[in-house]
């Protein structure tokens, strides 16, 4: 018997499921994606100190950063008296590396421990992990999770290339929130596959909005997954951006997703061996691609915004600077993204580097030097978030980093 409490298949009909938020527009389509299916969720956005403050409390101060905040957003919710503990679960994701995702769901449990033993944690995972509690997932779930993240992306993807030039103020928030509701209906009723047909939809609207021709400085923000996407870890950190006068670029989430199906084949590879895994992962690495291959070729085909960057083309500039067999803290994909937003003209790039996290640090920063050998206009600075930087020493370096990108 589990020395923890257990999601129960009873507990669908009385529980809300509480997840904490990474990427808003991408969350808000999973979450309502698993509403469809009979689960109440709801996704967190609590953005204030007092997260800081109960994940300090709950966790071991040498603990990562992005821990901290997720646990300390569940903890702050517990306690604020919005939930019912007796009828309230949180989800985690994990995705079975060696760090991150997969290792917050023990220490949640600890947090929980003293003061709500009664209320569970699922586990959202593809790698076997958490057999008890486990959320579970069938053919139809993963296909609608998959195409969540592609329109996520998408959406993601237009709305920064629009919102910093947008002549009337929110019409890009305007175009961003009419398509999250068609994608929300289309979920519910079935109608998410057709794709190509409704990334033209998607392409055209925002083509419509009325943007200035004024030249900006692009500024491409790579680093540990979490501080990367969530507005709580890098302090609105797009936000910021825009609001100095730059434009956002910030890789796909789906080139994550390929990141960790192509790892367990590279492991294969490297070890020499050959499971049911390997055999599961390459599958679903060549279909997820084939999705990628799609939407850039529409996306050139309509020639008004940049597509994003091919996962193959990461994997190829990686591997002048680093072996693909180096996963640890989001491993060879960060220089990658480096590399390759070098290599396509935007050369400002803000590394994330979360507090806790050496690996994340090593990949990053250990590798900036040689690409900036490799493309000597690269203006690469690397912002540490943790809980005790503050926001105006953050920004600071960030406006430094623009003022030699503006001379």
């Amino acid at each position: 018997m589990s020395k923890y409490p257990v999601f129960t298949d009873e507990m669908k009909k009385t529980h809300t499921i509480l997840v904490p938020d990474m990427l808003p527009i991408h969350f808000n389509l999973i979450v309502s994606i698993l509403r469809s299916c009979g689960y109440k969720m709801e996704l967190l956005q609590t953005s204030t100190q007092t997260v800081i403050d109960e994940g300090l409390k709950n966790v071991h101060n040498d603990t990562c950063y992005p821990a901290l905040l997720v646990i300390g957003q569940f903890m702050e919710a517990l306690n604020s008296g919005r939930y019912d503990p007796n009828t309230t679960a949180l989800m985690l994701t994990q995705t079975g590396g060696g760090c991150r995702a997969s290792n917050y769901i023990h220490l949640l449990r600890k947090a929980l421990a003293d003061k709500y033993p009664q209320v569970p944690v699922i586990s959202l995972n593809f790698s076997g992990l958490e057999k008890e509690g486990s959320f579970k997932l069938n053919v139809p779930i993963v296909m609608k999770l998959l195409f969540a993240v592609l329109y996520g992306d998408i959406l993601m993807l237009l709305y920064n290339q629009c919102r910093p030039y947008e002549m009337i103020p929110g019409e890009s928030d305007e175009v961003l929130h009419k398509w999250e509701k068609i994608l929300r209906d289309q979920f519910l009723n079935g109608k998410f596959l057709s794709t190509a047909k409704t990334y033209k939809k998607i392409l055209n609207d925002f083509a419509q909005i009325k943007r200035s021709k004024t030249k900006k400085v692009k500024v491409g923000i790579v680093g540990e997954i979490y501080v990367k996407y969530s507005p709580l870890a890098n302090n609105h950190l797009e936000d910021f951006l825009i609001s100095e006068g730059c434009e956002p670029v910030v890789p796909s989430l789906l080139d994550f997703v390929l990141y960790c199906a192509v790892n367990t084949v590279n492991d294969g590879k490297i070890y020499e061996f050959r499971n049911k895994s390997t055999v599961a992962f390459k599958i679903g690495y060549d279909v997820i691609y084939a999705k990628q291959k799609q939407m850039i070729k529409i996306i050139k085909e309509h020639g008004v915004f940049d597509p994003p960057h091919d996962f193959e083309h990461l994997r190829t500039a990686s591997d002048k600077y680093i072996n693909q067999g180096v996963k640890m803290g989001e491993g060879w994909l960060i220089p990658a993204e480096m590399a390759a937003l070098a290599e396509s003209g935007t050369e400002n790039i803000i590394c994330t580097q979360p507090f806790g996290c050496l690996p994340n640090h090593i990949v990053a920063k250990g590798m900036s030097r040689v690409i900036k050998q490799a493309y000597p206009d690269a203006n690469i600075v690397a912002i540490d978030y943790d809980p005790g930087a503050t926001k105006v020493n953050q920004e600071n370096r960030i406006k430094l980093m623009l003022a030699n990108a503006r001379r």
